[in-house]
């Protein structure tokens, strides 16, 4: 008899609402990203300038002749958009919220033995929907699932690590069989290390849990993700009636204000990144291989932890969570039932928030790298009775139903203060709830800078935050460092996590961290650069500019990683505050603008770059930023010392100098106790720029999910780029590939993604290419109007699983 099998649906034919053809496309798809984008966008700066769209997708799928009499679903992981699905014309269920899974039961509509149609209506017109680009359409995988009669239920295999004694850890297994007969059957479960078997049970009711002891257990942490395969079989007369296998981990969670928080035992302190769901040039698509380049990227960067702001996080960069060792605190809505945009959910959140809640739990429960729920962000309605009464119900839920995970609620205390002032009361918007909420929040806050602390620390701050802090497991405060010290001691039981904070307060945030075991950690607004809320962390040149900026701007601009995955100047802040940087990072502020006044933003610290290379800028003043843990940096121009300064922790680990611009070598040398124990050096490009290209890899698997990333510069011969040499590039792609996204990390262009041409931004650009499914050579030419051209060799080839 057959088992659970699912199949991915890849191939669609898509069709705009104003277009007379269909194309093909393969999921995921983000038809957004493929919009016009200008001035007149309904969703204005919060979704980047692009506009929304109704869409149409069409495919085709034939069940096997043995699948008659099974239960046939389609699970989609994720659309945006208000969505209607069909199979064979008929109806079969509707999918609101663009990012919950939704899983359809359709076998009434499927014809046995022949090619089903299945036809998916999307409604993204209604923009803003989200304070951030949402993207529009199937932008993650799309499955069929195909049960036996008898077989697990969706939520039916949990696995929770009870207990772990010396070498040995003990797990529990519960299931749930669903059988229509009723009748009972056997229930085997296994783990497995590779090929060697480790432990077994079984269980013989409908209903069960199986324990199993493991020997020598190499428990599951960021630093050590090892992964075991959990089988389990329903089994009746020798006969397997279905069969599940997934990849778990063993580990423990404990959190207390007392020992802070435990992986096993040990103490974590989280490094943490507010990480959105898009994929910067490829939009909202959820690509595996970009997802776990991404986590790959923050990981080396230092970061331990992400935070999934502010929605739930796919289960391709869950599997890269898994796999690569990264913690995750997995976030439920950015809004409850109060409206932060004209086009959210809210006025739907109070009937769907458990079917919601559920399928998280359902898509997270067995995976060893989610530590933590956050219920809510930036809820302005937990300043309220009824808010915070809310907040009581939804934790309990997830504490019910997935009890080895502690629970927190990001608040905003700014925001909370601003409610309970009343200077935003509830009134009616278009018939529905509103108040004041995180963009007002915002904009205060980057007009009041350092005021922020002064509000944050007054007693209203507490009176409009404790009640809704003292419903979750740990406090979540977004920019409210200034309130730690004294919260520690006034709550000696409270765990605290910042889940945002600035990036020029990292450091501040992390001495905190490690001197109060009750602050578990710190999550940095934002670990990777994203589309929407355009400009928001952007300094731009002039006198006045608001906190969100007008078309063309795209990315939001505070992130630590721009958006084509290259280290921002504030991620070295961060890490000489964590005490990995090995060497003293010297960055520069722009020199083409040197003596330029311009509007800085709360959420940057700085707009200095790493590099030494500004063509045409010899004698105008350069300002350079030196990161550093050591005590001291000595600053070299040419050989040509420029003196030493104080760094380390005492002077915010950066140490600052002035000098004219000259082209060569600009070297800093780090003291501890007077000796030199570091080093680091900038050169300039020097002789002709040229067009240089390079792939992540030379092979790409043609029949796998798999991107190849190729970065192309304006640099010297020895691969110094140069900042004022940019140039437009035009790709040329032939083989068995194609070009799915193309562009920069400008902070703003007129120019699309979904081009073969774009121009380089500070001498860089990214391309991603996807194979088409055939093995072969493939050819990428690069043409630029004043640097020549560029190839690179790759080649597709089949890989069979």
């Amino acid at each position: 008899m057959s088992t659970t099998r699912i199949q991915p649906l890849e191939v669609w034919s898509f069709r705009r609402d104003d277009a007379a053809k269909a194309t093909t496309v393969r999921l995921p798809h983000d038809a957004m990203i493929g919009e016009r984008r200008g001035p007149s966008s309904p969703g204005g700066a919060d979704v980047g300038w692009f506009f929304g769209g109704r869409y149409e997708y069409r495919t085709i799928w034939r069940p096997l002749a043995q699948d008659r009499g099974q239960l046939v679903s389609l699970r989609f992981d994720g659309v945006q958009g208000d969505s209607a699905v069909y199979v064979n014309e008929e109806l079969v269920g509707q999918i609101r919220g663009g990012y919950t899974e939704c899983e359809l039961m359709v076998q009434h509509a499927i014809a046995w033995g022949v090619d089903n149609e299945i036809c998916v209506e999307v409604d993204n017109r209604d923009q803003p929907n989200s304070r951030w680009y949402s993207g529009s359409g199937l932008y993650r995988p799309v499955q069929v699932i195909v049960r036996p009669p008898v077989h697990f239920a969706a939520d039916g295999l949990r696995v929770r690590t009870e207990e772990t004694v010396g070498d040995r850890a003990r797990i529990e297994v519960t299931y749930e069989v669903i059988d229509p007969a009723g009748q009972a059957h056997k229930t085997a479960v296994e783990i497995w290390d590779g090929d060697t078997l480790v432990a077994a049970g079984v269980g013989d009711t409908a209903a069960g849990m199986v324990t199993l002891d493991v020997a020598d257990a190499r428990l599951w942490s960021a630093d050590d993700p090892h992964l075991y395969r959990l089988v389990a079989r329903i089994e009746s007369d020798e006969t397997i009636l279905d069969e599940r296998s997934e990849r778990v981990g063993l580990r423990t969670i404990e959190v207390d204000a007392r020992n802070g928080l435990r992986v096993n035992g040990q103490t974590v302190l989280l490094r943490g990144a507010c990480v959105h769901h898009d994929n910067g040039i490829l939009g909202a698509a959820t690509h595996r291989t970009a997802e776990f380049r991404r986590v790959r990227i923050l990981k080396e960067a230092g970061f331990n932890a992400i935070l999934s702001a502010h929605n739930p996080m796919s289960r391709h960069m869950l599997d890269a969570c898994d796999e690569l060792g990264m913690y995750v605190v997995d976030e439920f809505a950015d809004y409850w039932y109060v409206h932060k945009t004209a086009h959210d959910h809210a006025d739907r959140f109070r009937d769907t928030w458990r079917d919601d809640a559920a399928k998280l739990i359902e898509k997270d429960r067995n995976r060893p790298s989610v530590v933590m729920y956050a219920i809510g962000n930036e809820i302005p309605e937990t300043a309220t009775a009824d808010g915070v009464e809310l907040a009581r119900e939804i934790s309990a839920y997830f504490r019910a139903a997935d009890p080895g995970r502690p629970v927190t609620v990001a608040v905003n205390i700014f925001l909370n203060v601003l409610v309970s002032l009343g200077i935003s009361p509830y009134k009616k918007n278009q018939g529905a709830t509103s108040m004041a909420g995180s963009t007002e929040a915002n904009v205060m806050v980057n007009q009041i800078g350092r005021m922020m602390n002064l509000v944050t620390r007054l007693p209203r701050a507490d009176r409009a935050t404790r009640n809704v802090f003292g419903v979750v497991d740990v406090a979540g405060y977004n920019y409210g460092l200034a309130r730690y010290r004294r919260d520690v001691k006034a709550y000696p039981g409270r765990v605290i996590l910042g889940t945002e904070t600035l990036p020029g307060d990292v450091a501040r945030a992390w001495d905190a961290v490690r001197n109060h075991p009750a602050v578990i950690g710190d999550f940095v607004w934002a670990g990777w650069e994203y589309l929407g809320e355009a400009g928001v962390g952007v300094w731009v040149p002039g006198k006045r500019a608001g906190l969100s900026k007008p078309y063309p701007y795209l990315v939001a601009g505070p992130a630590l990683i721009d958006l084509t995955g290259h280290p921002d100047t504030s991620l070295r802040l961060a890490q000489a505050a964590w005490g990995t940087l090995a060497a003293p990072a010297i960055a520069v502020r722009p020199v083409d603008r040197s003596g330029q006044p311009v509007v800085r933003s709360a959420w940057r610290s700085t707009d200095a770059v790493q590099s030494w290379s500004w063509r045409g800028c010899q004698g105008r003043l350069a300002e350079i930023e030196v990161y550093s843990g050591d005590d001291e940096i000595e600053l070299l121009l040419n050989d040509r010392s420029l003196g030493r300064r104080k760094a380390g922790r005492r002077r915010g680990y950066v140490a600052r100098f002035k000098t004219r611009y000259q082209p060569g070598e600009l070297t800093a040398i780090g003291y501890r106790g007077g000796v030199p124990v570091s080093r680091s050096t900038l050169r300039s490009a020097a002789g002709p720029l040229q067009l240089q290209m390079s792939a992540d890899r030379g092979t790409v698997a043609a029949d796998a999910d798999q991107l190849a990333f190729v970065e192309l510069s304006i640099a010297d011969a020895d691969g110094i780029v140069e900042m004022l040499a940019d140039d437009q590039v035009e790709l040329e792609i032939s083989g068995p590939a194609e070009l799915i996204g193309f562009g920069t990390a400008t902070p703003a262009t007129e120019e699309s993604f979904t081009d073969n041409t774009h121009t380089t931004y500070r001498g860089r650009a990214l391309a991603v290419l996807r194979p088409t499914g055939s093995a072969g050579d493939i050819h990428l030419v690069a043409r630029s109007a004043r640097h020549g051209r560029a190839e690179t060799p790759l080649s597709a080839v089949l890989i069979h699983c």
